[in-house]
């Protein structure tokens, strides 16, 4: 974590005026704007950059820092005009330099206008800080533009009333990370800050286990294997992820082989070593897996009357963040996948 030093500044029309761009190590004073952090008020955080951190893309330096805050949210904030270097504006890709003075606002929290809804959650945990849900299929993790109801964060917002970290922003309270609409399983979500911060850090450090099932087409020859090949957006659909070597990010995800069905279909196990976005799916169709049920990265007319693609997280393992204790929760087979396994199985 970088030293801050605090410039002394006076605030005027226009912006931040340096005075002099003195700054003054205060060493630790950016952890205390997080610890104490007041969700009304908005938060300062003042960085230097460090030799090896030259060249680094803005939005990644910031990414990198403020760990509780995702990387689009960092990269509005910098088109918003709430991150200065050296006292001038920077894209989100620009590339920063050695001894670059950083401040960066972070606005108020806004008064959350998404509404409760009752909903029959299946919890598999629950204590003051996290809260551990085995979702079902066809629902949306969190508000999107065209979908405020009916989502996991409604249900969510009825059974925690004010006890969701607010972290992440109005639509997504409590969410550090998220599985597909039509992936069925266990997903933590957040109830207090110190959560969201300590989980995320896992998550960037890859200390999270996360185990899925699967049923993909065609026979897998091998009992199991890995596929390292990173992930970006396809280029041709920018809607839909793909292998990208030139401008995607490595990826990791290691399978095993559980049953090898009617030579057809293979039901597999997949553990993630990283999370992108459609990682599993992604990974397996481009080694001519893919999921089965899967429309996007499937074959057309291949789901055989689903509602998306066959995939189950099952194990989520992870440190609490107040006992300090690896803690595993595990959520069993949906009965429609256990009722493809048979089927396939004859």
């Amino acid at each position: 974590m970088n030293e801050m030093r605090e410039q002394n500044q006076r605030q005027n029309g226009s912006g931040w005026e340096s005075s002099g761009q003195i700054w003054e190590k205060t060493v630790g004073q950016n952890e205390k704007n997080r610890d104490g952090q007041d969700s009304q008020a908005e938060q300062r955080y003042y960085y230097t950059v460090e030799k090896e951190q030259e060249g680094m893309r803005l939005d990644q330096f910031l990414a990198a820092e403020l760990t509780e805050h995702s990387r689009s949210y960092i990269q509005k904030l910098i088109r918003e005009g709430r991150v200065t270097v050296n006292d001038k504006a920077m894209k989100p890709g620009g590339r920063i330099q050695a001894d670059d003075k950083i401040l960066m606002t972070v606005p108020p929290l806004q008064e959350l206008s998404v509404l409760p809804e009752e909903m029959d959650l299946d919890i598999l945990y629950e204590d003051e800080d996290v809260i551990l849900i085995n979702k079902p299929k066809d629902m949306v993790v969190h508000p999107c533009p065209g979908r405020y109801s009916g989502t996991l964060v409604n249900g969510l917002l009825a059974h925690c009333q004010d006890n969701l970290s607010g972290i992440n922003g109005v639509l997504r309270p409590g969410i550090v990370h998220r599985i597909d609409k039509d992936t069925t399983g266990v997903l933590v979500v957040c109830k207090t800050d110190l959560a969201h911060r300590s989980l995320a850090e896992q998550l960037k450090e890859h200390s999270i286990t996360r185990k899925y099932e699967a049923i993909v087409y065609n026979n897998i020859p091998e009992e199991e294997g890995t596929v390292d090949a990173p992930i970006g957006r396809n280029p041709s659909d920018r809607k839909k992820m793909a292998v990208e070597y030139k401008n995607g990010k490595r990826a990791v995800t290691h399978y095993r082989v559980i049953d090898h069905l009617n030579h057809q279909f293979n039901h597999i196990e997949c553990q993630l070593e990283t999370g992108r976005t459609h990682q599993i799916r992604v990974h397996m169709a481009s080694i001519g897996h893919p999921l089965l049920g899967d429309e996007i990265y499937g074959p057309r007319n291949g789901r055989k009357g689903l509602e998306g693609q066959c995939l189950h997280a099952r194990v989520l393992g992870f440190v609490h963040p107040r006992t300090g204790e690896y803690m595993e929760f595990e959520a069993p087979l949906p009965e429609y996948f256990k009722e493809l396994l048979r089927k396939l199985s004859i």
